[in-house]
């Protein structure tokens, strides 16, 4: 159901298009699953350093990259375990990097909030989009790393987004997944082989994914956004010489930031731009 609010300031008026939902999962339970979401975080976290450098996300155990301690029980507590060692190891007192618990936090974020706007009452499409959702921060993390965005994520996230449109409850329908998975993959894919230096095939896969998972017209806004905040960030780090013109700007984080802001807000931000026409 959705409602006008209009907001006046003197002679400015804003109109806000709200669209209500009806949770299906509850706060307690949404609370629950982003604690899980922290801990999933902390994985996440392992897959990112290790799966680039063809190392096993199994086998040893967490440890410090420096000097090789292994961690305790009480070292692995997401978030809170950063702050107890003030940021650094607890034998050599190596610096850790804060992106750590900033990826256990905004894993666990997007898991809350996951749930929290669930309205479909299918705890597996839930669990779908908890994936989606995980997914996409790998890939943000390994593209700042390495440049690179591995078909063993990209290709899997678009099987499943397309097996889920077909199979579960929800937007986008079967068919509009697979149609927004072809229309946008392919524009890219051109795109791609015309100026190979400007997009990598690995962001045309993802892509792909994207418009399987958030079908149209919600993909389109995930690409204006991503395009939007790369250009400004981009142009930033230029202007700001921490990058070079003939330097490599990883497209993926910002193809995953456009995704979430389209995952979460996509249906109001679209309906509000639909009725300024």
């Amino acid at each position: 159901m959705m409602r006008n609010l209009r907001l006046c300031f003197g002679p400015l008026q804003i109109k806000l298009i709200l669209i209500e939902r009806t949770n299906s999962v509850g706060l307690e339970l949404s609370l629950f699953i982003g604690a899980f979401g922290l801990i999933i975080g902390s994985f996440l976290n392992v897959v990112i350093y290790r799966m680039p450098r063809g190392e096993s996300v199994a086998y040893p155990g967490s440890h410090c990259p420096t000097c090789g301690h292994m961690l305790r029980a009480w070292e692995l507590i997401p978030v809170l375990s950063y702050l107890i060692l003030g940021g650094r190891c607890a034998k050599c007192r190596e610096k850790i990097s804060i992106r750590y618990p900033l990826f256990e936090l905004t894993n666990g974020l997007l898991y809350f909030f996951a749930a929290w706007q669930d309205t479909t009452g299918s705890f597996l499409q839930l669990g779908v989009n908890l994936v989606f959702l995980s997914v996409l921060l790998v890939l943000a993390g390994i593209d700042w790393d390495t440049y690179r965005l591995p078909d063993i994520f990209t290709l899997p996230l678009l099987g499943i987004g397309l097996v889920a449109g077909f199979l579960l409850p929800g937007d986008p329908s079967g068919w509009v997944s697979l149609g927004s998975a072809l229309g946008v993959g392919g524009f890219f894919w051109l795109i791609a082989l015309v100026y190979p230096k400007g997009m990598g095939l690995g962001d045309v896969k993802l892509i792909a994914a994207l418009g399987a998972f958030l079908g149209f017209p919600k993909v389109l806004l995930a690409l204006f956004i991503a395009s939007l905040a790369g250009s400004i960030i981009g142009g930033s780090m230029l202007l700001l010489k921490q990058k070079g013109f003939r330097e490599q700007i990883p497209f993926g984080p910002y193809l995953v930031l456009g995704a979430w802001i389209a995952f979460f807000w996509g249906d109001a931000l679209v309906t509000y731009y639909l009725s300024t026409f």
